[in-house]
């Protein structure tokens, strides 16, 4: 199976309505494909974890690079892995920049936690690491 990290910048801003809409979409086309994964957003700048069937996962990249919604799409990590990070979910999402979705379908509270090293040693995945860090530095 193949975890795939990527980021990127979004061309423009996008308010609430508009994540949720690319949420609810990643579910849709997601679940279908047996894709799990997070995909977190902050000030324009999202970062998003993909896990599934190799050539599942390769060919939803190749499609999500050619979204215009955002640019600069870059893998920062894709490597195989036997357990899924996130394996109860289709496609999660948080805002970094704001809590007004938090009770919608597919709001995520994976970050919630400080990134210790208690919480390192408990979860020490390159996407949990990646993902915390994205969080943090994003502040």
């Amino acid at each position: 199976m193949l975890s795939l990290i990527y980021v990127s910048s979004s061309v423009k801003l996008l308010n609430d309505q508009e994540l949720l809409a690319i949420l609810k979409k990643s579910n849709e086309n997601n679940s279908a494909k047996e894709v799990t994964g997070l995909l977190l957003y902050k000030g324009g700048n999202f970062i998003q974890v993909l896990e599934g069937d190799d050539e599942v996962v390769n060919a939803l990249y190749e499609k999500i690079k050619t979204d215009p919604r955002h640019k600069d799409v870059t893998v920062i990590s894709r490597e195989q892995t036997q357990t899924r990070q996130f394996p109860s979910w289709g496609m999660d999402f948080q805002n970094l920049d704001s809590s007004a979705i938090k009770n919608e379908p597919g709001y995520s509270q994976f970050l919630q936690d400080e990134f210790t090293a208690s919480i390192y040693r408990e979860n020490p995945t390159r996407a949990s690491i990646m993902l915390k860090t994205f969080r943090d530095s994003m502040r």
